[in-house]
C-alpha cells in the first residue's frame, strides 16, 4: 500500500480539508483513493462526504468501507456504546487485497493516541499500516506542545513523519519553533476560509503540490 496517513494533534484540526487538498493536488500523477477506515460522530458530520465534496471525488476515488459509529466521541468509547469493539486486524481486512494500484489519503480519526479498545491506540494501526504521516496543526497557542508531543509519538513508533502543515492565521514563530524542536518543515500554511468549496481549496492545494513534486 502506498499513500500518506493523515494525522492531527487534536480532533478538529482540519484533516478531512487536508485530506481533500491532498487528492487535489495528487490526482494530477496518481490514481488516488480517499478512505476513513474508522469514523465517529456520523449524527453530526461525515468527514468521507465532506471529501467527496470538496474534492470533487469519483465513486473510484473514495472507499467508504470501515468502523462507522454515529456517537462524536472518542472511538473506544464510541465503540462501546454501540456494542461493537474495534480491532486494528478486523479495520486492515477492510482494505485486504485491495488498491495496490492506488495512492492512499488515509484520514485518522482525532490524533495519534486516542483509543481504539482497551490495548490498541490509533498510533498503532498508523504503525501497521507503515504509511508516511503528515500532521495536521492549529497555527494558535498551544499548538507548539501538541505538535511537538505528536511528532514525538510518531517517532517513538519509528513512523516517518512527512512535516506539518498549520491550520488558522498565519503564525510566523509558532512556525518556526515547530520546524526547530520538532527537527520538521511546516510544508504548507491553510487560511482560515471564510468560503470553502472546491475550486477555491483546489487553488489552495497547489501549495501542498510544492512538496509532493
Amino acid at each position: 500500500m502506498k499513500g500518506i496517513f493523515v494525522t492531527g494533534t487534536d480532533t478538529g484540526i482540519g484533516k478531512t480539508v487536508i485530506s481533500a487538498a491532498l487528492m487535489h493536488a495528487i490526482r494530477q500523477r496518481e490514481k488516488i483513493c480517499y478512505w476513513k477506515p474508522i469514523q465517529t460522530g456520523l449524527e453530526e458530520d461525515n468527514d468521507t462526504e465532506t471529501v467527496r465534496t470538496l474534492a470533487k471525488c469519483t465513486d473510484e476515488e473514495i472507499y467508504d468501507e470501515g468502523i462507522r459509529l454515529e456517537k462524536p466521541l472518542s472511538p473506544h468509547l464510541s465503540a462501546r456504546l454501540a456494542g461493537v469493539e474495534i480491532r486494528i486486524e478486523g479495520v486492515l481486512s477492510f482494505i485486504q487485497n485491495r488498491g495496490e494500484d492506488k495512492f492512499w489519503i488515509v484520514e485518522g480519526a482525532g490524533g495519534v493516541l486516542v483509543p481504539l479498545n482497551e490495548s490498541e491506540l490509533m498510533i498503532d494501526f498508523v504503525a501497521a499500516l507503515k504509511l508516511p504521516v503528515l500532521v495536521a496543526a492549529r497555527s494558535a497557542l498551544g499548538t507548539i506542545n501538541h505538535t511537538l508531543l505528536t511528532i514525538k509519538a510518531l517517532r517513538n513508533h519509528n513512523l516517518e513523519i512527512l512535516g506539518v502543515i498549520m491550520n488558522g492565521k498565519p503564525n510566523l514563530e509558532n512556525k518556526k519553533a515547530i520546524e526547530h524542536f520538532g527537527g520538521v518543515r511546516v510544508l504548507a500554511e491553510m487560511p482560515e476560509f471564510e468560503k470553502l468549496d472546491s475550486e477555491i481549496l483546489k487553488d489552495w492545494s497547489r501549495q501542498v503540490d510544492l512538496w509532493l513534486s
